[in-house]
């Protein structure tokens, strides 16, 4: 496919909005529209409605990313760049995809990649489509919003002919073909507002923004300001880049917010104008706007130049942008506008959302544009959020910013939660399937989820109070609801959507509220089955949750099980290694319960019986659920514990060795281990690990907790020995990142120690191969079965086939067995009412909300009923939702619409790229061969289209062609007929 757009004439792009606003109530996939309260704010002569909206990118490049934005509650929009550069050769320059903003957000893009008379009817259709939603729609004010130009990044290019016509038809469009253009064709589309047409104003902007390039001199800047205040008469904005602040001040910012990794030398900010520079030029410029009765003022920030190290675009340089931005922007602010005692006027982009607009706000700093919150799910209906935080405040004309109050903001920057970088890197947020053709809406929290729970179903009955059904549909698919919601991985957490947004929806907590409400009326409706007399009969080897789960499942079925467990004590590592302040006993026994239900024989004290054995008792199917209880070794002299065995020792009451307490690991356990020294009296605890705490691999949350127990972090030391109360460590260095980022750690030959009476080994246990090898069972090089083995119906699952695994894991391989011995998969049915309906999905969307205590249903967005992030996400539009015959709901991609920019493929929930993989509409034939990965259609006339599907191509009549799959016709034949506008 071509990364080249194809702008939407203005007659198809109105009938497009008035046959998607009649059908839907929705413009350009913008499901709810903002509707002012009728407050006005003065700037540049004008008014807008609200003091927010798009900057100067991929939101403001075509006329329907425009008119998406002002039906969501943008107000001002700062128009994508033009320059001397323009159209296929600056397309050609631009690598992609080129934006990345999965959490910061990154890009290798700048100026329009239209030409700029493209750009310019761009913005007319734009501005001549929001004057009519306005009134059509009753959006407003028709006059309260404003376009603020942009333009780069030389003075010659900017005289030139091709930017000076831009910017003149800009300031007076009344005679140029688009806008009479635009004008006939409302006059025609609504006949009965031709009076209301007529006073559409062709004064298009009387605005700019100066963006110029990195290393642009400041001479150059004051002539480009000088010349667009007197030669061409604009209010001016300059934009400041934040190499401003000075490289030491730079690095020191991100480096304390955990943005380290982040690599840029000083060459820009010697290169780029300097503050002592700077200063007085601005002086110069806002005295010579005012001698001319214009505005002058500052857009802050530029997007950050950084170097790409991990491969996150195919650049050698992308620019920085959102959260990371946030706080360096803010500390420019602070600088400048005490610099000028908050008289000098401050425009903002750089990481604003709705959790900091209001505060930005508040210190005097508007207009407000931002570009990296659209980019993520929720698209531009995140306007609307803003939009009504900002109603709350009192509008005023501009008198100043608040000096006092943004240098605070600047302060509680560097320790805003939304700001600062997660203490480990980002998961894996992708599902390893690949996006389906058709019908691929999906939660990927239950894609995440090893035993694939009925997520949002059972988060949607918690929300209605109805914890009896929630937890009977948890339970459907896991016996363990109080040990998964409390120390479950959560792996689909990981997967929530909702991360893009703020953070993941609290989905192990919402299980546990479940459990926790719902487990005496639950355990009193449990009936008993009917018992299986066929002879089959299944041995489970290890009463640990894996075991337990396992015996469940057959329990449930009516199949006779025995669990044999060598302790005094079922619930494995939960019950006798965990520490209790993680789980309580009490909670595991209420599981245990759940499971002893159904009259599985347990036979405590009991060492495994052999396979022979069971065989000779009549056991038909044998399960080995068996821990990894053999302990890693640490190969270092002194008074060094195996952490399993010193956490079991603890929590049995046993004495244990404590004193200064030196905890070598980083995983879960580990932190387990520390804690639990601190809690119990150690004198001090120190958890020492060969690279940084970004790279251990325990989850981020019990990483926090750990630091908020009081426990030290030695980083980058590898221990050598422990002797006379000391512990001696090599300092470790790590060298370069490799092709996935991931920097190995290097001895560096020095030597340091510290007080030190134990040392806990948490370097990784290890399955017993022995109770394999003895049985017969053949097993790998790590001693570790797989989960068929040699044996007929001998079966291994949880830590003894994975290695150390989680709980969740273990309760999928227990039903997979239990599936086996039952003879087929467990089927259930989810209540009606676990359902929410579409609109009530798509009424989230958009909306930041932070999470709470108790119950997370109403921050749930779910994504099975109404997934669409990809339509949500793109700023062209060109992924469509299209509604089918019946209710359902398909996404077109719209080639003609995408630069292939990437974005969708960011956020898409499967391992795919939409804009590749989705069933594609196109335009022309030029078009359809460019696009040999996309499968799609063509439109030819007279009801016929060619096609590419499954690799052939081949014209077809969707209305009677048995070639094509019955669900893809139908799609083609909704499109043709009730979405022709995309034609």
């Amino acid at each position: 496919m071509s990364e080249l757009m194809t702008p939407i004439p203005f007659r198809q792009l109105m009938t497009w909005i008035s046959a998607e606003y009649a059908r839907d109530g929705s413009v350009f996939g913008v499901q709810r529209p903002f509707h002012p309260s009728g407050k006005m704010l003065p700037i540049f002569g004008e008014t807008i409605e609200t003091p927010f909206g798009p900057a100067a990118g991929p939101n403001t490049q075509l006329a329907q990313n425009i008119i998406a934005g002002y039906f969501a509650g943008a107000r001002f929009f700062e128009l994508k760049t033009v320059q001397k550069m323009d159209g296929a050769e600056l397309a050609a320059c631009i690598n992609r995809p080129c934006i990345l903003a999965e959490d910061e957000c990154y890009n290798c893009e700048w100026s329009t990649e239209l030409t700029v008379p493209q750009a310019f009817a761009e913005y007319v259709k734009a501005w001549c489509a929001c004057k009519m939603l306005a009134k059509q729609y009753g959006l407003g004010d028709a006059n309260g919003f404003v376009f603020n130009m942009s333009v780069g990044y030389d003075l010659e290019g900017i005289k030139g002919e091709k930017v000076d016509m831009f910017l003149s038809g800009m300031m007076d469009a009344a005679k140029t073909p688009v806008f009479q253009e635009c004008i006939a064709v409302l006059h025609e589309l609504f006949p009965e507002d031709s009076d209301y047409i007529d006073t559409i104003s062709p004064h298009i902007s009387r605005s700019v923004t100066l963006s110029t390039l990195h290393g642009c001199p400041p001479e150059e800047i004051e002539r480009i300001a000088s010349y667009l205040i007197t030669e061409k008469g604009l209010h001016t904005f300059v934009k400041c880049n934040p190499t401003l602040l000075g490289y030491e001040t730079a690095r020191s910012i991100l480096d304390e917010m955990g943005y380290d990794y982040i690599a840029f030398d000083d060459h820009h900010f010697k290169e780029d104008l300097q503050y002592e520079d700077a200063v007085p030029m601005f002086r110069r410029l806002e005295k010579l706007a005012a001698e001319r009765g214009l505005e002058f003022g500052l857009k802050l920030s530029n997007t950050f130049p950084v170097d790409v190290k991990a491969g996150e675009l195919p650049s050698e340089e992308m620019y920085m942008a959102g959260k990371s931005l946030y706080p360096l922007t803010t500390a420019m602010a602070a600088r400048i506008s005490r610099e000028f005692d908050g008289k000098l006027r401050l425009s903002y982009a750089g990481g604003a959302d709705a959790f900091n607009i209001d505060k930005l706000f508040a210190c005097g700093i508007w207009p407000i544009t931002m570009a990296t919150t659209e980019l993520k799910p929720g698209g531009y209906q995140r306007f609307t959020q803003i939009g009504e935080i900002l109603e709350r405040f009192p509008f005023e004309p501009f008198s100043g910013v608040d000096s006092l109050a943004v240098n605070e903001l600047a302060r509680s920057a560097r320790h805003d939660k939304y700001h600062l970088k997660d203490i480990k890197p980002l998961p894996r947020r992708k599902l390893t399937e690949k996006v389906p053709l058709l019908d691929c809406f999906t939660a990927p929290c239950e894609g995440g989820c090893p035993i694939r729970q009925d997520i949002p179903e059972y988060i949607e009955l918690c929300r209605t109070g109805r914890y009896t059904e929630a937890l009977t549909l948890i339970t459907e698919k896991n016996p363990l609801p109080f040990t998964t919601g409390t120390i479950c991985a959560h792996r689909c957490q990981t997967k929530c959507t909702r991360n893009y947004y703020d953070e993941s929806v609290h989905i192990r907590e919402t299980k546990l509220v479940a459990a926790e409400n719902g487990y005496d009326a639950l355990m009193r409706s449990l009936k008993k089955p009917a018992p299986v007399t066929d002879g089959r009969k299944a041995a489970i080897i290890g009463g640990g949750p894996t075991g337990i789960a396992a015996a469940y499942f057959l329990g449930r079925a009516g199949i006779p099980v025995t669990v044999f467990e060598k302790s005094s004590r079922l619930g494995g590592v939960p019950m006798q290694v965990i520490p209790g302040f993680r789980i309580s006993e009490a909670a595991i026994e209420k599981d245990i319960a759940l499971m002893q239900f159904y009259g599985a024989e347990i036979r405590l004290n009991t060492p495994a019986p052999s396979v022979a054995e069971l065989n000779v008792a009549g056991y038909t199917h044998i399960f080995f659920a068996v821990g990894a209880g053999k302990a890693g070794r640490l190969n270092i002299p002194g008074n060094v514990v195996p952490v399993i065995q010193w956490l079991r020792d603890l929590k049995a009451g046993k004495k244990v060795s404590l004193g200064h307490v030196a905890v070598i690991g980083g995983g879960n356990t580990a932190m387990d281990a520390a804690r639990a020294a601190i809690r119990s009296g150690a004198a001090s605890a120190t958890l020492v690990y060969r690279r940084t705490k970004r790279y251990m691999p325990a989850d981020a949350e019990e990483l926090e907790l750990t630091m908020a127990d009081g426990v030290r972090f030695l980083e980058l030391a590898a221990p050598v020995a422990q002797e006379n109360g000391r512990l001696k460590c090599e300092r470790m260095t790590l060298g370069a990142p490799d092709e996935k980022g991931r920097r190995s750690p290097l001895p560096t030959g020095e030597l340091m120690e510290f007080d030190c009476d134990t040392v806990i080994a948490a370097v990784g246990e290890q399955v017993e191969g022995e109770l394999f090898t003895a049985n017969g069972i053949a097993v790998n090089a790590k001693d570790i079965p797989g989960f068929c083995t040699n044996l007929e119906n001998v079966y291994v699952g949880g830590d003894a086939m994975r290695g150390p695994a989680t709980v969740v894991e273990g309760i999928a391989d227990a039903q997979r067995f239990a599936d086996i011995v039952i003879g087929a998969p467990h089927t259930l049915s989810v209540p009606e009412n676990a359902h929410v309906t579409r609109e009530e999905a798509i009424s989230k969307k958009g909306i930041l909300s932070p999470p709470t205590v108790g119950c997370e249903g109403n921050r749930c967005l779910h994504c099975n009923t109404v997934c669409q992030v990809c339509a949500d996400v793109c700023p062209n539009r060109a992924n469509v939702v299209i509604e089918l015959p019946g209710g359902r709901h398909e996404i077109l991609h719209v080639d003609r619409m995408c630069n292939e920019c990437g974005n969708c493929a960011v956020f898409c929930p499967y391992d795919s790229a939409p804009y590749r993989d989705k069933f594609t509409l196109f335009l022309t034939r030029s078009g359809f061969d460019e696009s040999q990965e996309n499968q799609g259609f063509l439109p030819l006339g007279g009801g016929k289209v060619l096609i590419r599907l499954e690799g052939k191509v081949f014209e077809a009549d969707p209305a009677s062609d048995d070639r094509l799959p019955p669900d893809i016709a139908l799609l083609i034949r909704t499109v043709l007929k009730e979405y022709s506008y995309l034609l």
